[in-house]
């Protein structure tokens, strides 16, 4: 460890990890900020932050390497953070330009390209819904003879449920390739399978997976996106058989994928045809829609302040992994045809938080008791239904 003040580079196309930036600031850590222009003022932390850098939009990959290179002239970097998705890539391309230690470009492909991270899961014996990729036409034929419809087109780097195509015959599957045109590469055909959807979302420490919490979506975060609908997840039975297969299966997926250092969230499902667990999807950073609040709930763990611990500690310091709690909590989510509902008839005492975000109304609760907490849920999502719920088309690209 240096006998200074370590620097993190906190790469942010979006904005979010301001409780990331604030415990590195309480560790001690110089903290720098790259992101977007149209960020600028945007609610970052500035107490907590020693400079922040603008990038305009759509800044290439040398103009980007040759701008932090010119930074790392004036600044020891001794982290590179990429604190949203998107960001991925950016940050293994910058630790490799500038030899900073951390995850490099094959890895973070494992954890950003959903074709990539298929084909390494199936290839080590981790079962995937069926996948073809979209490039050659004899393998897609093939794949729509032996797999019946529907399929999903997904985008391979997109986030979340955007971009993503549900289709129905072979002949509407032509036409989706033909208005992908050129794009065509940069997306898979998988086979749809209908299934309970969970998430796991984990910490792990010099490859072993130190926590790991597993929660289960109401509905699919796909069905809610595209169909409208409410968000709600909760966390599973701590004592539960397909919890302990759930936090097994992420094991594996980690050891498969190469994850040294760093928090996930993952997700998988449960197929209704078969009971089988099936990979769905991975990410090297904290689960979005409130998630990090949900787990905090549950178990006490704040993700983001952990995450800012482990890549202080890096690889040469000692990153101890926090004791928690075996709670319950879950979200029940919606987008409020109010700019600023008002949520004050709900006044259980299992409410731990209620989300501050314009056109959204959103509640947290927490306990001991599951049940309790299902019920809640159950009965927050029919009154949000009348009192709030309002619906908006998925966009094309995630908003900041």
């Amino acid at each position: 460890m240096p006998n200074r003040p370590i620097t993190m580079l906190c790469v942010a196309s979006y904005e979010k990890g301001q409780e990331f930036i604030r415990e590195c600031r309480r560790l001690g850590c110089r903290v720098l900020l790259l992101t977007a222009e149209k960020l600028r003022d945007a609610d970052w932390p500035r107490e907590a932050i020693d400079d922040i850098f603008y990038l305009p939009d759509n800044l290439g990959r040398e103009e980007l390497l040759k701008g932090v290179s010119w930074l790392a002239g004036r600044e020891v970097i001794d982290r590179i953070v990429a604190l949203d998705d998107f960001d991925v890539e950016k940050g293994a391309l910058l630790r490799e330009h500038l030899r900073v230690a951390g995850m490099g470009e094959t890895t973070a492909r494992y954890f950003r390209d959903k074709l990539a991270m298929r084909m390494r899961a199936r290839n080590r014996g981790i079962r995937v819904p069926d996948f073809v990729h979209v490039l050659n036409d004899h393998a897609i034929r093939d794949f729509t003879v032996r797999v019946p419809p529907p399929w999903l087109v997904k985008p391979r780097s997109q986030a979340a449920a955007i971009g993503i195509r549900k289709v129905n015959s072979a002949d509407e599957l032509q036409r989706v390739i033909e208005e992908l045109g050129d794009e065509r590469s940069f997306h898979l055909i998988e086979k749809y399978v209908p299934g309970e959807i969970f998430h796991v979302d984990a910490i792990t420490a010099e490859r072993t997976v130190v926590f790991a919490a597993a929660h289960q979506y109401a509905e699919p975060p796909m069905d809610v996106a595209h169909h409208g609908g409410i968000f709600v997840t909760s966390t599973m039975r701590w004592d539960d058989d397909l919890t302990e297969a759930l936090l097994r299966e992420n094991e594996r997926l980690m050891a498969t994928l190469g994850m040294v250092r760093g928090v996930t969230h993952t997700e998988f499902i449960r197929g209704n045809n078969d009971g089988e667990l099936y990979f769905l999807e991975t990410s090297a950073r904290v689960g979005g829609a409130f998630i990090v609040e949900v787990v905090e709930a549950a178990t006490g763990v704040n993700l983001w302040r952990e995450w800012a611990r482990l890549e202080e500690a890096g690889e040469e310091g000692q990153y101890e992994a926090p004791p928690f709690q075996r709670r319950y909590a879950g979200i029940v989510l919606s987008l409020a045809r109010q700019a600023t509902p008002d949520t004050s008839a709900y006044d259980d005492a299992e409410i731990v938080a209620r989300v501050r975000k314009p056109h959204h109304a959103g509640l947290i609760v927490a306990s001991a008791d599951r049940d309790r907490v299902a019920t809640l849920l159950d009965d927050y999502t029919r009154r949000f239904s009348d009192d709030f719920y309002a619906s908006a088309p998925l966009p094309d690209k995630p908003s900041a």
